[in-house]
């Protein structure tokens, strides 16, 4: 007789908002603190999971992604090991980080920004900045704008970078989760998770960049072990 395959479970969520995220500021590796929505999020995250199992759970060294599983672990005494791995930190944004969406948005308006470098920027602007920008330069020029996948901004990383580093992380989990044979919890950045629904869900780029990443969703993957 066949041997059942047993199912293990992924819990992926984004941190909570940040003070940058409040004010619209790209954060990257700066490390910003949750505000009190921030707060918030990450407790109904953690309602969300209130009664799902996982063993082990996965952080950066972004205090935001440390202090949102802080609230998720309230409910979770036998998650007893905690592990570091930075192949899930947020996209580095290089000379943008720290740098505002709406000035951003000028620059983009005047020119002074190459789209074919900065585009994939626009991405991570929320839904409603993002349909000011697309008014601004036409439908079409907005839908080129996925031209930049594979080109990171100066001193930054493109989104084909991300994945490649995120690909190198879902393979370990895989083994790490058969051979360990637990569930995890992963609290993670928005691109990082974009980049891994993107591999986990077979989506296509286009698809992959209108996303936008909710601060209290919990996305669930099944692994066959």
């Amino acid at each position: 007789m066949k041997k059942r395959e047993k199912r293990l479970h992924i819990y992926l969520f984004r941190h909570g908002k940040t003070t940058y995220n409040t004010k619209g500021i790209f954060t990257g590796w700066k490390d910003a603190r949750l505000t009190k929505g921030g707060i918030r999020d990450a407790r109904v995250v953690a309602r969300k999971l209130k009664n799902k199992k996982f063993q082990v759970a996965f952080i950066t060294r972004l205090s935001r992604s440390k202090d949102t599983l802080k609230y998720v672990l309230t409910y979770h005494p036998e998650c007893k090991t905690i592990i570091e791995d930075n192949r899930m930190i947020e996209r580095s944004y290089g000379i943008l980080e720290g740098m505002s969406h709406n000035w951003f948005i000028k620059q983009i308006g005047d020119r002074h920004f190459d789209l074919k470098v900065h585009g994939d920027a626009i991405e991570d602007l929320s839904p409603k900045l993002r349909e000011k920008v697309e008014q601004m330069l036409g439908e079409q020029e907005y839908k080129r704008i996925h031209r930049g996948w594979g080109t990171p901004p100066p001193y930054g990383e493109s989104f084909k970078m991300i994945k490649k580093r995120v690909k190198s992380f879902i393979k370990y989990l895989k083994k790490y989760m058969k051979k360990n044979q637990v569930n995890v919890a992963i609290s993670s950045h928005g691109n990082s998770i974009r980049l891994f629904r993107h591999i986990m869900e077979k989506a296509s780029i286009p698809e992959t960049c209108r996303w936008f990443i909710p601060y209290d969703k919990v996305f669930e993957y099944e692994v066959e072990v």
